[in-house]
C-alpha cells in the first residue's frame, strides 16, 4: 500500500486523529462545518441518511476518486478527487475552500472508524479545525454477519494502512482459535492467503474455518468457505502485487 505520507518524519495521522475526544457539539462550528463521513460498502442502500445529508449540503466534497465516485450523483458540491500521490495537494485545496467559508465534508468507504482514522487525521491537520466524523455502515459489518461471528465475540484488525503492523499480527496471533477474528487486509501484500500463513506459522490449527467476503452488498458480492490450511496454499498465486481475492476482501476466521 504507498503513501507519499512519511510516517517516520512526523506523528502517524491515525493517531493524531485518535488523541482526544471530539469537541462537544456546542463548541464546534455551527456554520461552514467539516465532516469526515462514512459512506458504506458502496452500496447507495447502506449510506445511512444522515451521511446522505452531510454529503448533499456541503459545498465541497473531498475523498479518493474511487469513493467519490459513488456518491457524486448524491450532490452539488464541488468535488475534489485523489489518489495517494495527490493526496496532500487536494487536502490543500479542499482546506483553502473551507478557509474561505465553505463547507466541507470529507468522505470515506464504510466507517471512517475502521481504516479511515490515517485520513480522518490528515483532513483534520489540512483543515485546522474540528472535525465531526459520521460513522457509517462498513463492510465489516456485512461480513459479521455473513460469517455470524457476533463483535462481542470477535477481535477486529485493519491492516488496511501504511506504517508498521506488527503489533496487527500480533494481536491475531495470539488470538487465532481462542476467538473470532475479523481482518481487513492490505492490497496486495497482506492479503487473506498472506494472513492465513502468518496464522499457522503461529501454530494455528490449518482447520479452522476461514471466510473471504469480496465486494460485499454489491451485485458481484462473492463469499469463499475454505480453511487457513487451504487458504494457506493460495500464496503460490500471489506475489506482493497480485492476488487471487480483490482488494475489497474482508477475512474471517471462526474459532474452535
Amino acid at each position: 500500500m504507498s503513501d507519499t505520507y512519511d510516517l517516520d518524519a512526523g506523528p502517524d495521522p491515525a493517531a493524531l486523529a485518535a488523541s482526544e475526544p471530539e469537541p462537544e457539539p456546542a463548541s464546534l462550528p455551527t456554520e461552514n462545518p467539516v465532516y469526515a463521513v462514512g459512506i458504506g460498502p458502496g452500496n447507495p442502500e447502506y449510506l445511512t441518511p444522515r451521511a446522505e445529508r452531510a454529503i448533499r449540503d456541503a459545498n465541497v466534497v473531498v475523498g479518493f476518486e474511487t469513493v467519490v465516485e459513488f456518491i457524486r450523483e448524491k450532490t452539488n458540491a464541488d468535488l475534489l478527487t485523489c489518489g495517494y500521490r495527490d493526496e496532500a495537494e487536494t487536502l490543500a485545496t479542499f482546506a483553502d475552500r473551507v478557509a474561505n467559508g465553505k463547507s466541507g465534508t470529507a468522505v470515506l468507504m464504510g466507517d471512517p472508524n475502521h481504516s479511515g482514522y490515517q485520513f480522518v487525521g490528515k483532513v483534520q491537520v489540512a483543515v485546522e479545525a474540528p472535525v465531526r466524523v459520521i460513522p457509517g455502515i462498513s463492510s465489516l459489518q456485512v461480513a459479521a454477519s455473513r460469517a455470524r461471528t457476533p463483535m462481542e465475540e470477535t477481535v477486529f484488525v485493519t491492516l488496511h494502512k501504511s506504517g508498521d503492523i506488527t503489533r496487527d499480527l500480533r494481536r491475531l496471533r495470539d488470538d487465532v482459535g481462542k476467538r473470532h477474528l475479523l481482518v481487513l487486509p492490505r492490497p496486495y501484500d497482506w492479503m487473506p492467503e498472506d494472513i492465513a500463513a502468518e496464522l499457522l506459522e503461529a501454530g494455528a490449527s490449518p482447520s479452522l474455518e476461514a471466510l473471504v467476503l469480496e465486494h460485499l452488498t454489491h451485485d458481484d458480492e462473492e463469499v469463499t468457505t475454505t480453511t487457513l490450511g487451504r487458504l494457506q496454499a493460495l500464496t503460490k498465486e500471489s506475489d506482493g502485487d497480485t492476488s487471487p481475492f480483490s482488494d475489497l476482501s474482508v477475512l474471517a476466521v471462526r474459532s474452535d
